[in-house]
């Protein structure tokens, strides 16, 4: 088994009575893009700081290669660890040019004006180095930012939220290059981010962060499909969470009974939370049923209906754009749910708590 590039071990941090990180552990392996990914104040950029040398940690350790670089004694400074880092917003120098600043991180020798066009090349801005960075788009300057970390090649990179001062329509599109640049030289990066679709699309595997640990780590579909808590099944995409009865392979909740696939606790328990993706979900109009539409809201992926049930409660469900159909308030309406949703077994102290049915609507 091959060294992992990067190794956190329980890491632990604090601001004052704000316990940050408490007990974090993740690995990277060579060649990897590994993305980390968290709502604001998980701890995701505290850990990427303590990563690249900013900070140190008030306990564990950060490895790489095998080597500690932080813990048990031993700091090694940011300039030493061979880590490059591409902030949020670039932080390039704005009296430099983009040749130069590329160039900063280099020994002046022979071979840096061939490493810096080599760089530019990669992240496709040839010709682009006399420019100021006044003169860049915002997705330009990330691909020099991206261009100035790999030109050292250093052994890891980290991205801090890279994407997030680019405008919507950008974003896929400069997340592309910068996978394509990161592949082309067989990069190991950790890409910092609370967006599940720039994880998903950049990274090879996906680690959520929730209450100062590293939670679940998988590949995308399995953080998709096999959520081991419902905090990691909202990070990874819209989810309607249903409070349900398992029996055998299918799980009775408030809209009917639904094929599952278990995870999480004890197998013998059979309550527990049923989570349904929007591909579960089939709405149909019809004026026989008493599930009635309160409320109708767009998304970009779906539409989402608020229906009020048989008991009074209401959930949000999603309906497909592309249907045709024009949902309004009042209408009345079907809903089945297909497929294998992935069951959440409540663990055995909340089951005498726990009602069978109770909806909890949208995460």
């Amino acid at each position: 088994m091959s060294t992992p590039r990067l190794e956190v071990r329980d890491i632990h941090q604090s601001f004052g009575n704000q316990h940050v990180l408490d007990g974090a552990d993740l690995s990277v392996e060579p060649g990897e893009v590994l993305a980390l990914m968290g709502e604001s104040g998980s701890g995701k950029t505290t850990l990427g700081r303590i990563i690249a040398g900013f900070d140190a940690p008030q306990a564990g350790e950060v490895l790489l290669d095998g080597g500690v670089v932080a813990g048990a004694g031993t700091f090694v400074a940011p300039e030493s660890r061979h880590v490059g880092v591409v902030p949020q917003e670039g932080a390039l120098f704005p009296h430099l040019s983009v040749a130069a600043n590329v160039a900063f991180g280099l020994p002046r020798n022979s071979g840096r004006s061939a490493r810096v066009q080599e760089c530019l090349g990669l992240v496709g801005l040839d010709g682009f180095g006399d420019r100021r960075p006044h003169e860049l788009s915002g997705g330009q300057q990330q691909r020099v930012a991206l261009a100035r970390a790999l030109a050292p090649a250093p052994r890891l990179v980290v991205l801090d939220e890279p994407f997030s001062a680019l405008d919507a329509s950008l974003r896929v599109e400069v997340a592309e290059q910068v996978t394509a640049a990161l592949a082309a030289v067989d990069a190991t990066a950790l890409l910092i981010t609370h967006d599940a679709g720039e994880a998903f699309r950049t990274a090879d595997r996906v680690a959520v962060i929730a209450g100062g640990r590293v939670v679940q780590t998988g590949p995308p579909i399995d953080l998709y499909d096999r959520p081991r808590t419902a905090e990691v099944a909202a990070a990874a995409g819209w989810t309607l969470t249903l409070p349900g009865v398992r029996d055998r392979d299918a799980v009775q909740t408030s809209l009917g009974r639904v094929p599952s696939a278990s995870i999480g606790h004890d197998s013998g328990v059979d309550r527990g939370d049923l989570l349904i993706r929007p591909g579960h979900v089939v709405v149909e109009p019809t004026g026989d049923e008493t599930l009635e539409i309160v409320a109708v809201r767009t998304f970009t992926e779906h539409i989402g209906l608020t229906i009020r049930l048989d008991d009074g409660s209401t959930i949000v469900v999603p309906a497909s754009r592309r249907s045709g159909t024009p949902f309004r308030p009042g209408d009345h309406v079907a809903v089945r749910l297909t497929g294998a949703a992935a069951f959440l077994a409540a663990s055995t102290s909340e089951q005498d708590s726990s009602p069978d049915t109770e909806s909890r609507g949208q995460r």
